[in-house]
């Protein structure tokens, strides 16, 4: 039977080296005593200090109880210094040991100079996330050791991660507040950079040009929905948006697009990378699968994935992802594709929550889901595209037009997302409602009516619209797009066709 590492036998492998030469946890008491007595000869410098540093942080836990007491007197608008702190450390035992209220005194007569509070602090800081990744190593140790069925190491390894990136992230600092003339260089310069783009847009393209002057591309920190009926093509248009978006990035080399992570819940990567080959090669991806191909279109699959090789789009095909888990790999791939700009997800009803009684109450599960999937919009700073169904009332109604009302489990859906869109087709259901003869009606009305069925089927043929129903920055509307079937490509429409304004 395996022993579980304990955490006295890991402290044991902690404080040693290979040769058995006793180590303590890094820490560098000087440079505390240092920092503690420049904040009490100078309560000014706290401001330099107090976003990257938190009394945990501090090794000695008598230097970080100061600490603590030191912020909390300057932020009730105090001075801290020996005098007015004597009374808050007068039967504290640790503080007794190393002289009593004489050591708090002592800390401020010994300061040498203030201006390296932020060396100091960073120092400190540093130090800390030393400690933590050997406390986190015990953990990962005495996991590995448990056999829990319910805990397979595949979680664990997600789990460690999730716990490495949020480590990563400490002592991050917000930006502050910004000076409205600093925030007006900054947008003047986006726009500037949009100008000289051959899109000029701000975001990252879609490769749809209505789209993009509707939109201005894909918005950093955004979610937002794609959402349609079965068969309107929502993964078709997500497939193609990801590839334009990776396909720019790889013709500009850089100055436009972006790498793209594809999460397909529902499709094998196979069958992704099929209907990509077809629409490249112009080779009708049906027939690949069946072998339906001619000899020269083996040229055009070389030629083809020549190109389709070189585009910075990656596809996971891992099916019933949970949210925690999707957001481990999105941040592991962005760690190592640092250009990885738009993350898609096909499809949001697919995923599941982290908690094992989600599927009990289905609405409280999809808020978590797609709170989930804004935060790590705004965590990554890139656009989040998530492909959504609508519920079957859109079947019910004489106009099949999907509205925000359409979505499934829509209350937590539409209040996350910063846009919803719709792919809408009418040519899908004109072809299903072909006029049939009526009771006692002749030849005359019956063929009226058929022949102007027929004229508004070839209005619609190869027609799609994208309806954006929300968009939290930006105008709503419709806009066209062209549809091929054979070859589930959604391309701009060339003919006159205005985008329609809401």
């Amino acid at each position: 039977m395996n022993e579980i590492v304990t955490l006295s036998s890991l402290r044991a492998v902690a404080t040693t080296d290979s040769i058995g030469t006793p180590r303590t946890p890094p820490h560098n008491t000087e440079a505390e005593q240092a920092l503690l007595g420049a904040l009490l000869v100078n309560n000014v410098v706290f401001e330099k200090t107090s976003e990257l540093l938190q009394p945990e942080h501090f090794y000695d836990p008598v230097h970080g109880r100061i600490y603590g007491a030191v912020a909390t007197l300057i932020n009730r608008g105090q001075i801290a210094d020996p005098k007015t702190m004597r009374g808050l450390f007068d039967n504290d035992p640790a503080l007794a040991a190393l002289g009593g209220a004489n050591y708090l005194v002592d800390l401020a007569a010994n300061v040498v100079t203030i201006f390296n509070v932020q060396d100091y602090a960073r120092l400190i800081h540093d130090l800390y996330l030393r400690r933590q990744l050997i406390t986190l190593g015990t953990d990962v140790v005495n996991e590995a050791f448990q056999h829990d069925l319910d805990k397979p190491a595949s979680t664990q390894i997600e789990s460690t991660e999730a716990k490495l990136f949020e480590l990563a992230r400490t002592g991050e600092t917000d930006r502050g507040f910004v000076k409205l003339e600093k925030a007006l260089k900054i947008s003047i310069q986006q726009a500037e950079e949009a100008h000289k783009r051959d899109s000029h847009i701000t975001g990252v393209t879609t490769g749809l040009r209505d789209m993009d002057r509707k939109m201005g591309g894909l918005q950093r920190s955004d979610l937002i929905i794609l959402a349609g009926r079965p068969s309107m093509g929502k993964t078709a248009l997500a497939t193609n948006i990801a590839f334009n978006a990776a396909h720019a990035f790889y013709k500009t080399e850089g100055r436009e697009g972006s790498g793209v992570a594809f999460f397909s819940l529902e499709m094998s990567a196979e069958q992704l990378a099929t209907r990509l080959l077809g629409d490249f090669s112009s080779v009708p991806s049906d027939k690949i699968r069946r072998g339906e191909i001619k000899t020269e279109d083996f040229t055009k699959f070389v030629e083809a994935s020549q190109t389709l090789s070189r585009v910075p789009l990656y596809i996971d095909d891992t099916p019933a992802l949970s949210v925690s888990g999707l957001r481990t790999r999105a941040r592991r791939l962005k760690r190592m594709v640092p250009n990885l700009g738009v993350i898609v997800i096909d499809y949001l009803q697919l995923l599941h929550g982290s908690s094992s009684k989600g599927a009990e109450n289905r609405v409280q599960e999809v808020s978590e889901i797609t709170r989930g999937l804004k935060a790590l919009a705004k965590e990554l700073d890139v656009p989040v595209v998530a492909l959504s169904q609508l519920s079957r009332a859109v079947e019910m109604r004489e106009d099949k037009k999907p509205m925000l009302s359409d979505l499934r489990e829509s209350g937590s859906i539409e209040q996350d997302a910063d846009v919803v869109m719709f792919v809408y087709r009418e040519e899908y259901y004109h072809a299903r409602s072909e006029p049939t003869r009526r009771d006692n009606e002749d030849d005359s009305k019956y063929n009226d009516r058929h022949a102007r069925w027929m004229a508004r089927g070839e209005e619609v043929r190869n027609i799609a619209e994208v309806v954006i129903a929300k968009q939290r920055h930006g105008p709503i509307g419709t806009v066209p797009l062209h549809f091929d079937g054979q070859f589930t490509r959604f391309s701009n429409l060339e003919r006159q066709y205005e985008v329609v304004e809401n």
